[in-house]
């Protein structure tokens, strides 16, 4: 095993608890972690991204939506669309995420970290926290964005209905090139096609 395939099996090994403690918080989107975790490798490995990368793109998947810990309830639970004031508050989860993965002060931790606040910047600079656009956007934060995208229509919220497969490849046509890398984009519909975490609302 090489060292930094090591750094990231005990990151990921000590960092089980906070995937626990989410799932208590709210199990939906645990489960939407675990899936957004496996459909970002998926890409990642076709991408033909190196080791490193795609150990570090496995934590931060995994963790992405960790932040949301520190929002409250009333605002993570709500089962209605937010007022700007609400998602002014949810838009700070993925700097939280950042802060608790660092917080954590293990190596590989700052790679997380990084791929974590930046997970729901968009191609064309509109997204957040930092508004990073095209390739200033670390490729994984790139790729998270897509699998995050596409489970999170694919299941049904409190606050939408599941979306067929169809209707979100639809949606992420539309989005691609404003929130998603075009490139990446080519790489998803190829693979989604096969992969386990299509929809199977057809």
């Amino acid at each position: 095993m090489q060292l930094e395939d090591w750094i990231f099996n005990s990151l990921l090994k000590y960092t089980k608890g906070l995937s626990a403690a989410l799932g208590y918080r709210d199990l939906s989107t645990q489960l939407h972690s675990e899936r957004v975790q496996g459909l970002s490798v998926e890409i990642g490995n076709y991408c033909g991204l190196q080791s490193d990368e795609i150990n570090a793109l496995n934590i931060a998947a995994s963790f992405h939506d960790i932040g949301k810990i520190g929002i409250p309830d009333r605002i993570l639970l709500k089962p209605a669309q937010l007022d700007e004031a609400e998602w002014a508050q949810m838009k700070l989860h993925s700097e939280i995420g950042e802060k608790i993965m660092l917080s954590t002060e293990l190596e590989g931790s700052q790679q997380a970290a990084i791929l974590i606040r930046h997970h729901h910047e968009h191609y064309n600079g509109r997204g957040y926290p930092d508004q990073l656009s095209a390739e200033n956007i670390p490729i994984c934060s790139r790729i998270i964005s897509i699998a995050d995208s596409y489970d999170a229509m694919a299941v049904t919220r409190s606050y939408h209905h599941a979306r067929t497969h169809l209707e979100i490849m639809a949606i992420l046509h539309q989005e691609t090139g404003e929130k998603h890398d075009p490139e990446l984009m080519q790489v998803f519909c190829k693979l989604i096609e096969s992969s386990k975490f299509k929809s199977k609302r057809i």
